[in-house]
């Protein structure tokens, strides 16, 4: 019998990081009510980052606010304001820079996604993808910038490893998350003379997140993925919100302009999660191993 394999360990940033080193500090997080983006800014808040969390829905976004707020002792406001709407999100910068006075960091982590073939996907629905991943980054880009400049300060865009292969059914995602790398990239060389770092966060499957229900298979084995990712089990949000701390830290102020897999080493050995090439000759033939429609 094969010995088990190895499990990597689960950490949080408080276990390597002191706990003050972002005091004084204000992150600007959109998405941040939850998933993943809501564990980066409970993270950043762990370390003394105070927070606004922005996003569409407002009674979503006081809740999660309250509840960051009482978990980390920092203060985090709601900022409501749809990432594809410039006025909105300069009412939310504004909002913040008159809470907290200023803002270090920023989180572009807005996003949306669904399964859908080429063949079926709508103009409308690549184009509210395209929107909300590249234009929402884009946009909230432009609304921050002055102050992130201002304070020599980062940012961490949440993208994905869709992309770096062909994935079908997620054309839409793919090119909004490859528009998101390039615009990443172009602001760190543009804005690295002022100060401003910018890199890239690309998590494989992360277990418990809306994103891993809405794409993961019905039916599909969890301990079986685990035991396709070379660090042995599947990802956690607290392995994404480590990678944010890091990022934002002086521990990387010479890495900027990069895209970093938070993965497990699971881009090396993935394989397509519905059958090939049946999927895509005959979409409706997998429309039963799909949660959400197609």
């Amino acid at each position: 019998m094969a010995p088990a394999p190895y499990v990597a360990s689960r950490t949080t940033s408080t276990q390597v990081f002191k706990p003050d080193i972002f005091a004084g500090k204000v992150l600007f997080c959109t998405g941040g009510g939850s998933g993943i983006c809501r564990a980066m800014t409970e993270a950043m808040m762990r370390h003394g980052c105070k927070s606004a969390i922005v996003g569409r829905k407002i009674d979503r976004l006081t809740k999660a606010a309250q509840e960051l707020t009482e978990t980390t002792g920092q203060p985090c406001i709601p900022a409501q304001a749809d990432v594809r709407d410039p006025k909105a999100l300069a009412q939310a910068v504004k909002t913040t820079v008159e809470k907290f006075g200023r803002i270090d960091f920023v989180i572009c982590g807005a996003a949306g996604n669904f399964l859908a073939p080429i063949s079926g996907l709508s103009e409308n629905a690549f184009r509210t993808v395209m929107e909300i991943d590249t234009m929402g980054t884009y946009n909230t880009i432009k609304a921050t910038i002055m102050h992130v400049r201002k304070a020599k300060g980062a940012y961490v865009h949440v993208s994905a490893t869709l992309h770096h292969n062909g994935t079908p059914f997620q054309a839409h995602v793919s090119a909004a998350k490859a528009g998101v790398d390039a615009l990443s990239a172009v602001l760190a060389v543009e804005e690295g003379p002022h100060g401003v770092r910018s890199n890239v966060i690309a998590p494989g499957p992360i277990g418990g997140t809306e994103g891993m229900d809405r794409l993961s298979v019905r039916g599909s084995d969890s301990k079986q993925r685990s035991m396709m990712v070379p660090a042995g089990r599947m990802g956690d949000v607290e392995d994404i919100a480590n990678a944010a701390v890091f990022f934002f830290s002086d521990a990387a102020s010479y890495i900027t302009g990069q895209v970093l897999l938070v993965d497990g080493g699971w881009e090396h050995l993935r394989t397509m999660s519905l059958p090939y090439p049946e999927a895509v000759l005959d979409p409706e033939s997998v429309r039963k191993y799909i949660k959400p429609r197609m």
